[in-house]
């Protein structure tokens, strides 16, 4: 009796969660502009045409984050000098959620195309928060000529063990049970009775992006794209552990020291012994830094570029 309940329960949620889905997406206006690459569309958002004066700066979220040109949106107002790009990958924002494997390959091959389909002037700055540090890591040494300077925003190092596959490196493939909470509405009302589960911290966002990210984690929570990158995030580890920035490519790393596991700059430190002009700046923010420390952020970035000559 009690599991027919449950069962009843959780049917209604997941028809009630599907509809309340439909009418948030046909109420919400979509912003960026979608570049059709070879796997399907990239949503790419940019500074408008008239505040495009500066050098560009493209910046890739970290693993999940459901809409990350809102995410990004208290560094972006900080980086008005530049033109500031971002290119939400497959599975986040307003992108496709193709079937394609999420290698590092694929990923860095997918923002090529639409940084040029978009023409996004080269060369430029590329930014990668969290995981997005495999991929910078890969696309400046697959497109050197195309990238300026990099930005690490509290990066991941490609040091991860084997968690997500096997000895083949092919992801281990299961229940895709983060698909199913957000399938059946349990994230919709966690988020209702706790926020924080799904909104920034800080007081950098406007309360109409607050409402978007809150509505849009609901829609690409535990997509198949994302699902996937996750699982391969051991396997592409592997693949660019060997990788180190080119000696010519100035590297700016900015680290958290406000996370339950502070990062190790001597760390970072080894990694960047060949690169000639890097730094390694600590902020008091957590993994997140943007959500909270934009202001300094933009302040080190700007003054790292100025020294880069480029």
């Amino acid at each position: 009796m009690a599991a027919a309940i449950v069962a009843g329960l959780l049917f209604a949620s997941t028809v009630a969660n599907f509809a309340m889905n439909h009418a948030e997406r046909t109420a919400s206006a979509p912003y960026g502009q979608r570049v059709q690459t070879s796997h399907g569309a990239l949503n790419v958002v940019r500074t408008p045409g008239n505040g495009r004066t500066g050098q560009s700066i493209v910046l890739l979220s970290g693993l999940g984050t459901p809409a990350p040109a809102l995410d990004f949106a208290p560094l972006i107002r900080e980086l008005g000098d530049f033109d500031v790009v971002v290119v939400e990958g497959f599975g986040y924002g307003y992108s496709d959620q193709p079937r394609v494997e999420r290698t590092v390959e694929n990923i860095t091959a997918e923002l090529h195309e639409a940084l040029a389909k978009a023409d996004v002037p080269k060369p430029y700055i590329l930014g990668g928060h969290s995981i997005a540090g495999f991929y910078t890591l890969a696309y400046a040494n697959r497109y050197r000529d195309d990238v300026a300077a990099v930005v690490g925003i509290d990066p991941t190092v490609p040091a991860v063990p084997t968690l997500h596959a096997d000895q083949t490196g092919v992801p281990a493939v299961g229940i895709n049970w983060e698909g199913l909470v957000a399938a059946s509405g349990l994230l919709r009302w966690a988020a209702m009775l706790a926020p924080g589960l799904v909104e920034p911290d800080g007081t950098a966002y406007t309360a109409g992006e607050r409402e978007q990210m809150r509505r849009m984690a609901n829609w690409n929570f535990g997509n198949p794209a994302v699902v996937d990158e996750t699982n391969r995030i051991a396997d592409n580890a592997r693949k660019v552990q060997p990788l180190r920035y080119p000696a010519d490519l100035p590297v700016l790393i900015l680290l958290a020291s406000a996370k339950e596991t502070a990062p190790d700059p001597a760390l970072h430190e080894s990694r960047l012994r060949n690169v000639l002009h890097h730094e390694i700046v600590m902020l008091p923010g957590g993994h997140y830094l943007h959500w909270t420390h934009a202001p300094e952020m933009a302040s080190k970035i700007k003054a790292f570029v100025a020294t880069t000559g480029k």
